[in-house]
């Protein structure tokens, strides 16, 4: 806005103040003025005064009843330029000011110099800035009682920046790069009231200065570095309602002071070095206790869980002994008591009357006895894991009266008797594990009735008869384990849906391998090993393109091995009449030593020949197809084996790029199995080289998924025209896209070092050094906090893992499958995200239950990214998840890390010590206490 705009906005103001004095506000000249101003520098059509000259009426904007002064501004307007924030400082009656989630990068003196004058103010927030450098030193401000500084870059020791604030009651400066000891200079009063200090660097120990504040309601420490135990006076602070300690590394034991506060509600200390036993009473009055992955020994007090008001309790990963206390409050939402050493059995009349217990998890333990048949009275029950037990006795029939549940984890026990057809009704499950156990019969046909059912494991039984026919029509099911067994018969047509495994090994299957497994296209582990299977290998198990691995051990296979892709792990040894002719002798497993050199000249000979035949052939194919391709037009594609295209278009603006792709090219790429390079869990990609020399990816989406919006071509389109307008350096946004009859193809940058996933766990894994590493992770939080954070709304990945990080260099990685949320049309998986929530070691726990991608899951995917970076292993590792393999050891985080990285200097292994300590933070059981991702990656640069 100009001079003259500004004068004449001013005479509009003056003239409609003469002759409608009702219709405008009364606000003072100056203030007036003050907002003319803020209209002119922040140039928003929110606030515009010749469009509205009543600043009471903008948007962000309180006055008082009769509209003569301001009292609250929260502008729903980004602001990055500081010298705004004095011109708001002109509003003597103000009374709150809050900025949060805009781009200031500093405050000037002035605002503190100005705003500290005003009496009145007693709100600021600062909060999901870009603020950098120390803490300023907050002069004046004398009526202020909230401050939120939280979400920002501010770093440095605190020291007597708050002191002078003898009103503050509220104090929140969380999610900084804060250090030194933790705060004690709050406000000489001290009648603070809330105390949010969480996911900082502060160290040494909680202060006992902090117990002078006896009006504190709410103390978060959780996510720091502090050490040594926890003051025994904590129990003097009486109004104290949530207090939160998680993982820091605090020992000594739990203070026993803490059940003297009769308004505490939460108490959270899980991820620390607490040990000894949980004292007596501690729930009196709490309604959610954490005390997870610690070293906490002895037995569950009896009265733990009796209080009336008690609604989670979590005690797992700790090395508490003894039994399950027989007295369990009946308000009681959540028990987890997994991971210790419990024995005894599970007391039956207790769980007769939850009925409001809807997570109970026992999981490794050492419980003995039968599972109780009164937990089938447990009517809310989403989630029942007894798994790694000693238990014994059958599968209750009762467990059939779960109607909620939706998880059932009884593996590794030593139950018998029969699968009750009972535990087949249960129409919400979606997983199912009772593998290695001891049960017998055969599988119900009743099975068919689980139709949410994602995840069936009975492997390791005495399972005999044929696998039910009606298994097929399990439609979400992706994987399907039943080795180890004694079935036998007929294999039925599986779920087509199957995707993570089909597992049939170490049964009693006999005769020739089924064809109908052709329908397997998403399929990537097929394990038929130690079987009786006889025959030749079926040529189309070599067109399953999303295979990864095929176990074919001891069986009576005969003929050739066919030529499989160079992803494909295939092992086949213990078929004595099985041939391979594409690797050397010592391979095969069926070579017999003594062959004279007579023979082997005549088979070099007779392959040579062999060979010449099919490159000659080879040859004429490409030289007839170089003739029928037009580089033109689409359109003009005759061969049969192209994709059948019905439209293509560039996304970039970049003329490189628009130059080089040639989309008939890429379509010839994608008709050549041999240019798969890499295939992941919804696509698959293809080398494609270009006319001009340029090589790039073509990434091949299955419209026959049903997955995918392909009823409108225009929004698929427009949906991709968005992403392709994205510009950040660490994701793969897409140049162009081709849609056929069958198929999408997306065409990006080639990335020539492969996937993370090959780099970390393949020939270089070893070597790749913490620089490497390091750059990884930055890159790749990068990449995530700029889709999480987009202007238009976050972007979420339905599967991130390390086979979907690409690599154009060591240190330079590419996010991937970012279209998918994009694309995907959940109301074509049969209503369920289940199907679509990531890799097996990815996936949140609370994608069992919710069905919702969400950018907490999308934290917790990166910190098991974080962690395969930090170990070196992958996300499933010693066969358990490595999350959990992690979370087990919490005292020896040296022998976590990756020994071939960490011992190359002490300065190295702090550092991975610091992003150790931000990838617990990501993969919190509590999708609540994850940090955002631009919290994430704020800590990670500060941990170099």
């Amino acid at each position: 806005m100009g001079r003259y705009e500004y004068w004449t906005s001013l005479l509009c103001i003056f003239v409609l103040c003469l002759f409608c004095p009702m219709v405008l506000s009364q606000l003072s000249a100056n203030q007036t003025r003050t907002m003319i101003t803020l209209s002119r520098l922040l140039n928003s059509t929110l606030w515009d005064i010749a469009k509205d000259p009543n600043p009471c009426s903008w948007s962000g904007i309180t006055c008082d009843a009769k509209n003569s002064s301001i009292t609250e501004i929260s502008p729903k307007i980004s602001i990055s330029s500081p010298e705004v924030l004095p011109v708001f400082c002109q509003i003597n009656s103000l009374q709150k000011l809050d900025v949060s989630n805009s781009h200031l990068s500093s405050i000037p003196n002035e605002f503190f110099t100005d705003c500290g004058k005003i009496d009145g103010l007693n709100l600021l927030n600062f909060s999901r800035n870009r603020l950098m450098g120390s803490l300023p030193t907050f002069q004046g401000f004398s009526g202020l009682k909230f401050l939120d500084m939280s979400f920002n870059f501010l770093g440095g020791n605190i020291d007597l920046q708050f002191d002078g604030l003898s009103s503050l009651k509220t104090l929140k400066i969380n999610n900084n790069n804060f250090t030194g000891s933790v705060p004690t200079n709050l406000g000489n009063s001290k009648i603070l009231e809330q105390l949010v200090l969480s996911v900082n660097n502060f160290t040494g120990r909680i202060p006992d200065e902090i117990l002078s504040f006896k009006n504190l309601t709410l103390i978060d420490l959780s996510v720091n570095k502090l050490a040594g135990s926890v003051p025994a006076g904590i129990g003097g602070l009486s109004k104290l309602e949530i207090f939160i300690l998680s993982s820091n590394n605090l020992s000594g034991e739990i203070p026993v002071t803490l059940s003297n506060i009769t308004t505490l509600s939460r108490f959270a200390a899980n991820q620390n070095r607490f040990g000894g036993a949980i004292p007596n009473g501690l729930t009196k009055f709490l309604r959610i206790l954490d005390l997870s992955y610690n070293g906490l020994s002895s037995s569950i007090p009896s009265d733990l869980l009796s209080q009336s008001n008690l609604q989670a309790v979590d005690l797992s990963n700790n090395m508490l002994k003894g039994s399950v206390p027989e007295n369990i409050s009946t308000s009681l939402v959540r028990l987890r008591l997994g991971g210790n050493l419990l024995s005894g059995v599970i007391p039956p009349a207790t769980f007769a009357v939850l009925n409001k217990l809807t997570y109970l998890e026992m999981e490794h333990n050492s419980l003995t006895g039968q599972i109780p048949s009164q937990l089938g009275s447990c009517q809310s029950l989403a989630l029942l894991n007894l798994a790694e037990n000693r238990l014994t006795g059958v599968l209750p029939a009762e467990l059939g009266n779960l109607t909620s549940l939706q998880v059932l984890k009884l593996q590794m026990n030593k139950l018998v008797g029969a699968i009750p057809t009972q535990v087949t009704q249960l129409s919400n499950l979606s997983t199912l594990n009772i593998s290695w156990n001891s049960l017998h019969g055969s599988i119900p046909s009743t099975i068919s009735s689980l139709k949410h059912l994602i995840n069936l494991n009975l492997q390791g039984n005495n399972l005999s008869g044929s696998i039910p026919s009606s298994v097929g029509s399990l439609s979400l099911l992706i994987e399907l384990q039943l080795g180890s067994n004694q079935l036998s018969g007929v294999i039925p047509k599986m779920p087509t849906n199957l995707q993570i495994a089909l597992n049939l090994s170490n049964n009693l299957f006999q005769g020739p391998i089924p064809n109908n497994l052709d329908k397997l296209s998403n399929l990537e582990v097929l394990d038929l090993s130690n079987n009786k299977f006889s025959g030749e290998i079926p040529e189309y198990l070599t067109k399953m393109v999303a295979l990864t691995q095929l176990l074919l051990s001891n069986n009576q296979l005969s003929g050739i091995v066919p030529k499989f892709g160079a992803w494909v792990k295939v092992e086949y040894r213990g078929n004595s009449d099985l041939r391979n002719i594409t690797t050397p002798s010592s391979s095969t497993g069926s070579r017999k030593k003594g062959k004279s050199v007579a023979v082997a000249i005549v088979i070099a000979i007779a392959a040579a020949f062999f060979v010449v035949g099919i490159l000659t052939i080879l040859a004429i194919s490409i030289w007839r197809r170089y003739f029928k391709v037009s580089d033109e037009h689409l359109s003009s594609v005759e061969d049969v084996h192209l994709p059948q295209v019905i439209e293509g278009n560039l996304l970039t603006a970049n003329g490189i790029h628009r130059s080089n792709i040639d989309f008939s090219k890429a379509m010839e790429a994608v008709a050549v199995t041999s240019n798969i390079v890499l295939k992941t869990r919804f696509s698959t990609y293809y080398k494609a080289i270009m006319p001009s020399g340029s090589t790039y990816l073509v990434k091949k989406l299955n419209w026959s998924e049903k997955l995918f919006s392909v009823g409108s071509h225009d929004k698929f389109g427009k949906e991709l025209e968005f992403l392709g307008k994205l510009n950040n350096s660490n994701i793969m946004a897409p140049l162009a896209y081709v849609i056929s009859v069958e198929n999408a193809y997306l065409l990006y940058e080639f990335a020539p070092k492969g996937t993370l996933f090959d780099v970390l766990h393949g020939s270089l894994g070893s070597t790749l050094d913490w620089a490497s590493r390091y750059s990884i992770a930055v890159g790749v939080a990068q990449g995530l906090a700029f889709l999480h954070g987009h202007t238009s709304g976050p972007i979420l990945l339905l599967d991130l893992s390390s086979r979907n990080i690409m690599l154009k260099s060591l240190k330079e990685p590419l996010v991937g499958d970012i279209e998918l949320h994009k694309v995907i049309d959940p109301s074509k998986s049969t209503g369920s995200l289940s199907t679509v929530a990531g890799s097996v070691g990815y996936i949140p726990p609370e994608y069992a239950y919710t069905m919702r991608v969400t950018t907490a899951g999308n934290v917790y995917s990166f910190g098991v990214v974080l962690l395969e970076l930090l170990t070196g292993k992958p996300a499933v590792t010693e066969g358990t998840e490595l999350v959990k393999w992690v979370l087990r050891k919490p005292r020896q985080e040296d022998h976590i890390l990756d020994h071939n990285v960490s011992r190359t200097s002490p300065a190295i292994k702090n550092q991975m010590l610091a992003v150790l300590r931000v990838a617990l933070g990501c993969v919190s059981v509590s999708s609540e206490a994850r940090p955002k991702m631009k919290s994430v990656l704020r800590m990670l640069l500060n941990a170099r």
